[in-house]
């Protein structure tokens, strides 16, 4: 890399007269042109895609081995619809190898108010969701932690519009969560 370096600091950058460039910068191109090759192949070794897999192991073979506890409330319904969806999309029933528990906390925050009508405009959902996966014969826990959403919607006179785009905020909270659940425990189960 150094010698690259040198080489490319030697050689005068030139511009004949049709405004191309000489020959000395094609040389400077196609030595940085190497080096970028050398480098992209060698970091090319070092890639290991997550759901690629292993030797005798299949990530999402492991994850459609995870039985989900129900999550109670219209929200642990969405939630656990969508783990299942994420982590088992077949739809094909598999022996359950681990357990994951999921409880969760949501509140709601008033973003925006009118000051003439004195109505809220905006609302913002936070959910966080804490998660743990677990042998399912039991024992000590194989990873546990928390994630976090947020989701805003408008309000506005319409009763039943805000009913629906809390609804939605909630829906679209739930899609979040299970996405980053499923890529930590993905993640947890390729390391294992």
């Amino acid at each position: 890399m150094m010698l690259c370096a040198m080489v490319y600091k030697m050689l005068p950058c030139d511009l004949d007269w049709s405004g191309k460039l000489s020959g000395r910068n094609s040389v400077r191109r196609t030595i940085n042109l190497g080096a970028a090759a050398a480098i992209s192949l060698m970091l090319a070794g070092c890639f290991q895609p997550m759901y690629a897999p292993q030797a005798g192991l299949d990530p999402r073979g492991e994850l459609r081995g995870i039985s989900i506890d129900p999550v109670p409330g219209r929200l642990g319904h969405y939630l656990t619809e969508e783990l299942r969806f994420l982590l088992n999309g077949t739809g094909e029933e598999t022996a359950p190898k681990y357990r994951l528990v999921v409880t969760f906390s949501q509140s709601g925050q008033t973003s925006l108010v009118d000051t003439v009508t004195g109505r809220a405009t905006s609302n913002s959902l936070s959910v966080r969701a804490n998660y743990k996966l677990l042998p399912a014969g039991g024992g000590a826990p194989l990873t546990e932690g928390y994630v976090i959403s947020l989701a805003d919607y408008d309000r506005g006179s319409n009763r039943f519009a805000n009913v629906r785009a809390a609804r939605d905020a909630e829906i679209r909270n739930a899609k979040a969560m299970a996405d980053q659940i499923r890529t930590r425990v993905a993640s947890t189960l390729a390391s294992r």
